[in-house]
């Protein structure tokens, strides 16, 4: 069966990824206004910082798209075939050729989703327009390129966050979650690392995988209660909910979108689950730009929209990326004129330039010291 895909940005980024909605009082307008937007560089707070830089395409000419990084030097992305019949998934490493892990052909509308890794092996899943085909599980070892194992088909009603906690490797197994919609319950899946039967763990109501051993409530944005739920000891913690706010938790810290009164985002905020620690990151012209809170437990993306000028061609970036830094309490400018924005666990990256002339960009988030 066809994978259930949520959105990620803007307002979507709260409903999809929790919906959640924090008890507080209603802000007042001159709080909404938030903080005054960064002018200080990465590079002016932390001059050791190294942003990778690669060409958006391939030495044979195809565009490349990342996917996934292994550090900031070596990504896992996708290419056309030079007929343009297959997609390839490729490694791309800093210096040599690409290597090959798999190709699949287009006509089968692929998608490559919930990449993670465990030392030097790569894990996937991919999925095809067939709904009625439910996505298959894959491995490799991506310092060697060899090629795909399939690990399973059993897979189940997988839903896709395009967060870091999609696919994941704990306790020896890769990991999942599907939905069961009818029963309004959570498969959590797994299968051991070198493959085998898959076990099923099933959770009354709806989880979204976070930190192993972590899930969190996942709804629609409505008001009531929702929880941080540990899967092997059992604690719970419970966030009681408000019409006027809506959070997005990790087991580290929340993020709160704040509403005004007539429902717009009016600033975002951070905060610890039990509801201490508020920190202001933003106003209502700022939003997060990836679902996943506060990345090694510090580092918060956000994005903003700012209008073309000059002789920028209409497909060129127009987002300011901001990096927000919990343990300091500040925002620093991270990418100006970026045309996406992504990140997976210690590594954020981005793109600039147009269709013809794209430049990638990577920073690994653990150089910032």
């Amino acid at each position: 069966m066809k994978p259930r895909i949520a959105g990620v940005a803007g307002l979507v980024v709260a409903l999809l990824a929790g919906g959640w909605l924090v008890a507080r009082p209603q802000p007042d307008a001159a709080a909404d206004k938030g903080k005054a937007v960064a002018e200080e560089s990465v590079r002016d707070r932390w001059p050791d910082a190294r942003i990778v830089d690669t060409p958006g395409r391939l030495p044979d000419g195809r565009a490349y798209t990342p996917w996934y990084h292994l550090d900031a030097e070596t990504s896992v992305g996708t290419a056309l075939t030079d007929d343009g019949a297959q997609l390839r998934l490729l490694v791309r490493p800093p210096t040599g050729d690409p290597r090959e892990l798999m190709r699949v052909p287009v006509s089968t509308n692929p998608q490559f989703n919930g990449f993670t890794a465990d030392g030097d092996n790569l894990y996937w899943m991919v999925s095809t327009g067939d709904v009625a085909t439910a996505p298959t599980l894959h491995t490799a070892n991506w310092r060697t390129g060899a090629p795909a194992t399939l690990l399973t088909a059993d897979t189940g009603d997988v839903i896709f966050y395009n967060s870091q906690y999609d696919l994941l490797v704990a306790e020896g197994r890769v990991r999942w979650a599907a939905s069961r919609p009818e029963a309004r319950a959570t498969e959590l899946r797994s299968i051991p690392v070198a493959g085998g039967a898959v076990q099923i763990e099933p959770l009354d109501g709806t989880y979204a995988p976070s930190a192993w051993p972590w899930v969190t409530s996942a709804g629609s944005g409505q008001s009531g209660n929702v929880e941080l739920r540990n899967v092997r000891d059992g604690r719970r913690v419970a966030v009681p909910g408000s019409p006027s706010e809506l959070v997005t938790c990790a087991p580290a810290w929340c993020r709160v979108l704040v509403l005004g009164s007539a429902g717009q985002p009016a600033r975002t905020d951070l905060m610890r689950p039990d509801g201490t620690g508020r920190l202001r990151m933003a106003g209502g012209g700022t939003a997060a730009a990836v679902l996943d809170v506060a990345l090694l437990d510090r580092w918060e993306i956000l994005s903003m929209t700012a209008p073309l000028t000059g002789n920028a061609p209409a497909a060129a970036g127009n987002l300011k990326v901001l990096l927000f830094d919990a343990g300091a309490d500040r925002s620093v400018v991270l990418a100006s004129g970026a045309a996406t924005v992504q990140a997976r666990g210690p590594v954020v990256w981005w793109s600039t330039g147009d269709n013809e002339a794209t430049t990638l960009h990577a920073l690994d988030l653990r150089t910032l010291t």
